[in-house]
């Protein structure tokens, strides 16, 4: 049941950003550059579990849209550290409502103390997993052939 569900929510909410021109993945690297601004490709690649190359594309095609900036690291020239621009930050206030939208209609048939008890339960269940908040595991496939 939680993979069927899993994978209902991840189809919906990926039809809902549709509206929006963006995709699972461009979503998540805009909140993780939202909730830790100054991230390099490299820590964006190893915090979502992406290849680094393909981490270059998203954040080429989200550059290209002009919601998010690199600039070059202080103390270390060699990387870029990123930064949503003026237009990304207005983005990520889209998002959050998408977001927020998204997970009441999945749950309308819960009353607010059942919501509460099945965030508190999924939270339990993907700390005992040992996945990271906020960040999809499937990112750890984009891009990578399949064994077999």
């Amino acid at each position: 049941m939680l993979a069927q569900l899993g994978h209902h929510a991840a189809q919906l909410f990926a039809e809902r950003l549709a509206a929006v021109k963006l995709t699972p993945p461009h979503a998540g690297i805009l909140r993780m550059i939202a909730t830790r601004p100054g991230l390099s490709q490299q820590e964006l690649s190893g915090q979502l579990g992406l290849l680094p190359s393909r981490v270059v594309t998203y954040v080429d095609e989200l550059e290209a849209r002009g919601e998010v900036e690199r600039r070059r690291n202080p103390t270390d020239r060699r990387l870029y550290a990123l930064y949503l621009t003026a237009s990304g930050e207005k983005l990520m206030a889209t998002l959050s409502e998408i977001a927020r939208e998204h997970e009441l209609a999945l749950t309308a048939g819960l009353t607010g103390p059942q919501r509460k008890t099945l965030d508190e339960l999924l939270a339990k269940l993907a700390d005992q997993q040992g996945l990271t908040p906020a960040v999809h595991p499937g990112y750890r496939h984009i891009g990578r052939r399949r064994d077999g």
